[in-house]
Formats: C-alpha cells, structure tokens, sequence
C-alpha cells in the first residue's frame, strides 16, 4: 500500500446518517474544504470497543470544532445499521445520539484507498487519519482491532499540526517549539 501522509486524500463519496439519528445525507471529502477533517474508521456497528471510541469522540467534538476540526466516522455496515444503533437503547446495546456524522462505507470501497481494509472479513481496521484543510493526510495512524483510539492523543497532534513549528516527543499547547 501506497503512503497517504503527505499526499492529497484519496476522494470519497459516502451516505452516512446524521449523529443524532434525524436522517441521512451524502458526505464527500468536499464537504471539508478549508476544514480540518479527523476521520476514523472502525470495524463494526453493535460491538464492544467500538461504541467507546465513537461516544468518546463525540463527547468532546466541541473541543475539535474549537480547532476548525470536523468528526466523521466511517465503517463498511448501511447507513440503516448506523441509524439504529443510535436509536436504540443505550442500556440495550445501542450507541445514542453523537455529535458527527457516522458514514457507510457498505462498498468497502473508501477503507480500500485508506488502506484499512481486511478484504476477507469486509470490514475496516482501526484506522485514523488527520486530513488539513487543503486536503492532504497529515496523520495516520492503523492498528488491530482489539484497541480503542485516544481522544487525547489525537487532539494534542491535531494541536501540534496547527502550530506549524517543530514539536518534541509529548509536546503539548503552549509548549515552546524546537
């Protein structure tokens, strides 16, 4: 697979159902021009780690608007999957109401670009990438999917990346640059 930090990110087209479950809309990497864009995918809709992560980030979206930052997650389920794991009950296994679009990469086609797919299994592995307002990946992160992301962690590289400087190991928002 090709790297994508760096490069412009790989266009996409994708329904997705809007976070808090009012219906569905078209997204495309357009929609994010002049924006930041974190998108996150994740394996599967009515799993365990899944819901953590995604109730995680919605938890402090304000904090990634603050920074001109959208929220987008994506998995290979329909968008009617996403649409009724929010509207299902919390305490019967459903996710609630999020404050970002959850897109349906049904096609399998967009983990493919992003290079998250697992082809045999049709679903994507965790897989973060951090797209700047001019379209080019600045981060990527892709690991298995036992282990849930860190919101702290993708705010400080966020944080770093709007600096424009230098940042050390562990920098942190009014840290000096090197």
């Amino acid at each position: 697979m090709e790297r994508l930090v760096g490069k412009a990110a790989p266009e996409f087209k994708m329904n997705a159902v809007k976070g808090d479950g009012s219906g569905f809309t078209e997204i495309k990497l357009g929609d994010y021009k002049e924006k930041w864009l974190v998108m996150f995918f994740y394996p599967l809709d009515f799993t365990f780690v899944c819901p953590t992560e995604i109730t995680g980030f919605s938890k402090r979206a304000e904090e990634f608007r603050d920074l001109k930052a959208e929220l987008l997650a994506v998995s290979c389920d329909s968008q009617y999957s996403h649409e009724a794991w929010i509207k299902q009950n919390v305490k019967e296994g459903g996710l609630g109401k999020i404050n970002f679009p959850i897109a349906s990469d049904k096609t399998t086609e967009v983990s493919e670009k992003y290079g998250v797919q697992i082809k045999e299994e049709g679903i994507a592995l965790r897989g973060l990438f951090i797209i700047d307002p001019e379209g080019i990946v600045r981060y990527s992160v892709v690991h298995d999917l036992n282990v849930g992301r860190s919101v702290d962690e993708t705010l400080r590289v966020l944080k770093a990346f709007q600096n424009g400087g230098l940042c050390a190991v562990d920098w942190h928002e009014g840290e000096p640059n090197l």
